[in-house]
Parts: structure tokens; sequence; C-alpha cells
């Protein structure tokens, strides 16, 4: 009897065993992608910054997976989308939203949009000399406590349902409750501006009080020489061009406290303006991800993964592993596909 059972148990296990290992998946390289460069490595093209994570990443992947070769090229965001495109990289990394040119040359082409994975966030601050994350400058001496993205796009932007505002007294700031409020910004011109415009402030045109100016460290020099004036600009290191301004706390929603990008802030997913991470793929629909870059998505998205991310946070980038419920919606957005 007890041999029988010994046998039985064996059998079992041999039959899981054999179910295992015909279940298992063997990730192979590519050999015919139109991403592959001439000595059949995997391009990955895309944003300068996050060179040194993605080539953490890439040993990763081939520490678990021997055999795959990577070859990266660190030039900027603005290459991953169109690199993306045009079938040259499998893996488009960027440290800001795509803009929304590269994103309808793409849909253009392909007749869908780009899958975007959150791998991150891009950034906290103040730290000189490092940049801040996109933000909202006032003058030192301007004290008001904080603003709402609701009254921040009330603001900057023109036709909200609630309303314009066009001065402080509006925001109850009694001290000048006369005075109009001068907003300064970068350029309505398919980049910046344009993006957070529409991503976060209700895709209104910018007011007619919106200065338009050249470059971010412009806007904080108009800030810092008009204590009536606020501005909105992207990563920046405020310390270089002026002392006297200050980051404008932020709440997303009215009645929530307002909140500033330092780190523990950003890591809680809690910052209004924080910009992410993005792993872009092309994923058609109707069709599975090569498995290799699944693979590869969940790898950025797994402990090590992320323990890659955290270990940026005192680099020139600053970067921030996701929060824990960013991190769960990215996992099952990859675990579906």
């Amino acid at each position: 009897m007890k041999t029988f059972r010994i046998n039985h148990v064996l059998g079992a296990l041999t039959l899981l065993a054999a179910s295992l290992s015909v279940n298992a998946q063997i990730l192979t390289p590519p050999t015919d992608a139109p991403y592959l460069t001439r000595d059949g490595a995997i391009a990955i093209i895309g944003n300068d910054g996050m060179g040194d994570l993605m080539s953490n990443l890439n040993a990763l992947f081939t520490q678990q997976h021997p055999g795959f070769r990577f070859a990266l090229t660190a030039k900027g965001s603005s290459v991953g989308i169109p690199a993306l495109t045009a079938n040259a990289t499998a893996i488009a990394p960027l440290s800001r939203e795509a803009w929304l040119g590269d994103m309808h040359g793409f849909e253009q082409v392909k007749g869908y949009a780009p899958l975007d994975i959150r791998i991150g966030y891009s950034g906290f601050g103040p730290r000189p000399p490092h940049k801040t994350p996109p933000a909202v400058y006032v003058n030192a001496a301007n004290p008001l406590p904080g603003l709402t993205l609701q009254d921040l796009a009330r603001i900057v932007t023109a036709g909200q349902p609630e309303g314009d505002l066009n001065t402080w007294g509006q925001l109850g700031v009694d001290t000048r409750a006369a005075r109009r409020i001068h907003v300064y910004g970068l350029r309505d011109d398919g980049g910046f501006a344009t993006n957070l415009r529409m991503d976060k402030l209700g895709g209104k045109p910018f007011s007619a009080k919106y200065e338009a100016l050249n470059s971010r460290e412009e806007v904080i020099e108009a800030v810092a020489n008009d204590p009536y004036g606020i501005g909105l600009t992207g990563w920046v290191d405020a310390s270089k061009t002026a002392k006297n301004v200050r980051v404008l706390p932020l709440a997303a929603k009215a009645g929530e406290p307002f909140k500033s990008a330092d780190y523990e802030t950003v890591a809680a997913g809690a910052y209004p303006l924080s910009a992410f991470l993005h792993l872009y793929v092309d994923n058609a629909p109707g069709h599975k991800l090569p498995p290799f870059i699944k693979q590869y998505l969940l790898l950025a998205l797994s402990d090590e993964g992320q323990k890659a991310v955290r270990e940026q946070r005192d680099s020139e980038e600053g970067y921030v592993p996701l929060s824990a419920r960013d991190l769960q919606i990215e996992r099952r957005k990859v675990e579906g596909l």
C-alpha cells in the first residue's frame, strides 16, 4: 500500500513537472524584427536622462534571460515616439508626457495609439542644483498658500465653466486684492505648455493675460521681478536664476491639502503636476506583445525594477518609484496584455 502511494505521488509530481515544462515560457531573442541593429541587438531609443536606468534594466533582463542583447540610444524624449513610429525601437523611454504632435504622428501612421506603461515619477524638489519638476512659481513675497488645479486653470486659461480668475483678491489675497494677476509661461507650441494645458488644465486656450516667454529661466526671472506675477513652467533649477521665488503648493481638488513636489509627496503619487517615467511600446489592437517586451515591462514594474528606479533618487534626474496604487494599476495593465 505504501509503495502504491509513493508511486502515485511520484507519478503526480512527474505529470506536474511535465505540465510546468510545457507551459513555461522560454524567451528567445527576435531574429527579424525591424528594430534590430545590424549585429542583432534590440534597439531602445529615447530619453537621455533615463540612460543609466535603462542600462540597469537591460542588465537585469539579460541576467534573467541570457542571449538577449540591447543597443541603447539615449538622445532625448523627443526622439522616442518618432523612433517607435518608424519601427526603429522596441521600447521608447520618455521622462515626460509624449508631445501631442508625436502622438498624432504615430496614430496617423499606425491607426492606433502606442501602449503607455508608467514605471516611476520624473523628479522631485526643489533640490538645488538639480531641477524641480513641473511647478507653479510665485514671488517670494506673495502670501498665497496654494492653489487647486481648477483655480490654476481659471487663472492661466480662458473659458473655464466656473469663470476666469483675474485679480489676486479673487484668490483671497487681501494685501493685493485689486491688482491683476500677471501670468507667465512657456510658448503654446505643441511642447510642455500645450501638453500641460491639455492634460491638466481642461484643454481650454491660454488666457489673453498669459505672457509666453522663450525659456524656463525667463519665466522664473519674470516672476522674481513681479510681485503680482505667477509662472507655470517645466523642469528647472529656479535658484540658478533668482532667489526670491518659491514653488506654490497645489491640490488636485478643492478640499484636499496643498502638496509640494518633495520626495515623500511625489513617492505617494500625490503631487498634482508629477510627470511619469514612461515606456511606450507598439501594441496593435488584437495583437499580442512580443513575449520579451511584455517580460521587460513586468521587470520594470517588479520589485527589482522599482529598486532600479529608486537608486536614481540622488542622481541629477532624481527619479522616484511608483506609489503602491499606481504600481498596482500598471502591473494589472501589463498582466492583462
